[in-house]
Parts: C-alpha cells; structure tokens; sequence
C-alpha cells in the first residue's frame, strides 16, 4: 500500500517520538537519539530552524567525531577506550542543553 504525503509525515513525527521517549527513558543512546532527530526534522513537515529541533544540530555537529551508532564496529577497542570519557561528557551537555526539547517533541507529536 503506497503511503501519501500526510502518512509519511504522521509516521515521521511518531518516529521523532519514540525517539525522544527513549533519550528520556534511557532506552535509545541520547547522543545516537539526538543525530536521529536532527535528521528526521526535515521529514517531520516543520519549519527549518524549528526550536526544538535546532538543539540536536548542534548537539549532531559536535559529536560528529566520536564512534558513535553502527560506525562503533569499525573503531578499535584502544580507539573506543580513549573516547568513552569523552562520550560521557557529551552525553551529559547535550542533556542539559536539550532535555526540555526532548519533552516538548514528545507532547507536541504524540498522536
């Protein structure tokens, strides 16, 4: 069954979510969570410099760097060693940069 325009972006913004849910609950890598969610803003049918997206771009940008996601599997265990505190540190500033936009994604596309 071939899904319109108004479907995808229903089931985009249910995917923004979950999404921001599980950064809340623990349940998805808040620094993985927050990647997804600068992507998905474009697809969600939300203005570009959106409020509550905009955070996670900068969080996006930032950590860019570190192994992050699927990619972790290409990084060498010394590699991952050395960026564990980092990783840490991220995780820590993006929460306290963006927990209240995780909140208000929630309440405003919970269907």
């Amino acid at each position: 069954m071939k899904m319109n325009h108004e479907e995808y972006i229903k089931k985009k913004r249910e995917r923004a979510v979950e999404v921001a849910s599980g950064m809340l609950d623990g349940s998805i890598h808040y620094l993985e969570g927050a990647i997804e969610l600068s992507s998905l803003r474009y697809e969600i049918g939300i203005p570009e410099d959106d409020k509550d997206f905009l955070v996670f771009i900068g969080i996006a940008s930032e950590v860019d760097h570190l192994p992050l996601g699927s990619s972790r599997q290409y990084w060498s265990q010394e590699a991952l060693d050395r960026h564990e505190h980092e990783i840490r540190q991220s995780i820590e500033w993006a929460k306290e940069v963006s927990l209240s936009e995780c909140k208000s994604i929630v309440v405003r596309f919970y269907a």
